[in-house]
């Protein structure tokens, strides 16, 4: 027996495979994803355990703050992450979205200059989804993934150079149950990060940039040390030089931001800076602060990046970063164009030229777009306002955000029955394409992911749980948001065609809006429905 054979012992694989996605599971894949399995999933089920722990602590009232067991990490000036690695020195503009054939051509097609490839929330963790999409990436980087889909071509452009790749693996948080080692599911982060870098570090390099990484959920620099220790075995394991791999790290839950300098700290060798991820930043305020009445937030249109919270948040990324030099990303903009409605068009993307403008403004390095027609706008911003190729010596020392400005909900807004209705809208609407394997879903005129439809009903769950007054003077308990939720239902049902899912996306949805059951994740509540396991292929 070789040792392949007998490092994947105790491995199946519960979904099937073709010629194509046997390649990327080929027995060497197999067992270098086992390896990693065995290497780090007991630590990373801890770090899971901790989440719950610090959740308990939340539930009785206590507040986030800076860790004072960190504090020489945050004021020692010895330290910094690592410089730019190639291709990702100018990031001024980002497209992201999932990894299916077409967005993968269309977005290296884009004139921007990374491509977030997304295993995570723009992608339904279908088991098709997620292996087609490594073939897919596969192909990419190697000029091979030209297709034909009706009369339609689809070709990648030769008269420039293409956007730099990185990819979005799934969170510490989820699984690949499609592929088990001794009997346990691996974790989706590995499975992700594993198929890719393994297949495609080595040909990365060659072509001029990296194995690079987008790494989402983290809620402690703990789970970052993990990230850092994953890429070191990584690159032992293939013999290649340690700090050739780039993460950037998704500041999205709200006791993260407690730790950004800490985070970088841990990849540090490895870093390539943080990013806003708004929308989930959000959903982990009304998340992990949901039993505390004094974090009731009001429309999610109110909610905006002007904010004291939101505001706090993005001036003290911005500065962590650059006082480390790294890059510090924006968020994303989600519009997508409405080619019926001239003025309402003119009036969304004057609305994206804004939000981009204040963020260059800011200091930060670059921004996320959702749809290749809002590159033009990005590109138009960040060119004018940012003519070199980041903003790393903008160091914004003035700024000096404590905890309470992180923790400052003092906004203007009211809940509305409208408002209550449009969560209602994009939450069934996202599950709904969520049940039909589809990640992203547009919704008037925005490209709804999981970060959306989670602040839409963990809204939901906030104000029946805390019994809001909506400004029409209705008090939001079960009876009335169980009311609306069946309007909506019906109403959705009624337009779509027939064997649409509105109606059991709303069964999962009526146990999250009650202010009583909450999922952890609206992506882990809904999984079994997207997956089927079946008997193991033979290795």
């Amino acid at each position: 027996m070789s040792n392949i054979d007998a490092i994947i012992q105790g491995v199946s694989i519960l979904g099937p495979l073709n010629d194509r996605t046997s390649k990327i599971l080929s027995k060497e894949a197999t067992a270098f994803l086992a390896l990693l399995h065995r290497s780090f999933n007991a630590r990373r089920k801890e770090l899971l355990q901790r989440r719950d722990i610090r959740q308990a602590e939340l539930d009785k009232g206590v507040l986030p703050d800076f860790l004072p067991e960190t504090k020489r990490i945050r004021e020692s000036p010895a330290w910094r992450g690592a410089p730019p690695a190639p291709g990702l020195v100018d990031r001024r503009t980002e497209i992201t979205g999932p990894t299916d054939r077409k967005m993968v051509v269309n977005a290296l097609n884009s004139n921007v200059w990374t491509y977030m490839a997304d295993f995570e929330d723009s992608s339904a963790p279908t088991w098709d989804n997620m292996v087609n999409g490594q073939v897919n990436l596969y192909d990419a980087i190697r000029k091979q993934v030209d297709f034909k889909q009706g009369e339609k071509e689809y070709k990648l452009r030769t008269d420039r150079k293409l956007p730099t790749l990185i990819a979005r693996s799934r969170g510490w948080h989820m699984v690949e149950k499609h592929f088990t080692v001794d009997g346990e599911a691996i974790s989706a982060s590995l499975f992700d990060f594993g198929l890719y870098f393994f297949h495609n570090a080595d040909e990365l390099v060659r072509t001029g940039t990296g194995p690079y990484f987008y790494l989402p959920k983290m809620e402690s620099h703990l789970e970052a040390r993990l990230w850092n220790d994953v890429f070191n075995l990584a690159q032992d394991y293939i013999a290649m030089p340690r700090g050739t791999i780039r993460g950037t790290v998704l500041i999205e839950t709200i006791v993260a931001a407690f730790e950004m300098e800490e985070i970088i700290y841990e990849l540090r060798d490895h870093s390539s800076g943080l990013n806003c991820g708004r929308w989930d930043y959000i959903f982990s305020v009304i998340k992990k602060f949901r039993q505390n009445p004094n974090f009731v937030l009001p429309d999610r249109s109110a909610v905006t990046m002007t904010v004291p919270f939101m505001d706090a948040y993005v001036q003290l990324l911005i500065q962590t970063c650059h006082k480390r030099g790294v890059h510090a990303m924006g968020g994303m903009a989600a519009q997508i164009p409405i080619k019926d409605d001239k003025e309402a068009n003119d009036k969304a993307m004057a609305g994206v030229y804004a939000d981009k403008l204040r963020e260059v403004r800011a200091g930060h390095d670059g921004t996320w777009v959702a749809h290749p027609a809002l590159a033009s706008i990005a590109n138009e911003v960040f060119n004018k306002h940012m003519p070199t190729p980041n903003q790393l010596f903008v160091y914004r020392e003035e700024v000096h955000v404590t905890a309470n400005d992180l923790l400052n909900m003092n906004m203007p807004g009211t809940v509305t029955e409208e408002g209550i209705r449009k969560n209602l809208n994009i939450g069934l609407g996202y599950m709904e394409g969520w049940l039909k394997g589809i990640g992203c879903v547009p919704i008037n005129f925005l490209m709804e992911d999981a970060a959306t439809a989670e602040v839409s009903r963990s809204q939901l769950w906030q104000w029946c749980k805390h019994g809001t007054v909506t400004a029409e003077g209705k008090k939001v308990d079960r009876a009335y948001a169980q009311k609306l939720l069946k309007e909506q239902a019906d109403e959705l049902s009624s337009k779509a065609p027939k064997g649409n899912k509105y109606h059991l996306a709303a069964q999962y949805f009526a146990g999250q809006v009650t202010g009583e059951d909450y999922a952890d994740f609206l992506t882990t509540l809904l999984y079994n429905e997207i997956t089927s396991v079946g008997p193991a292929a033979k290795l």
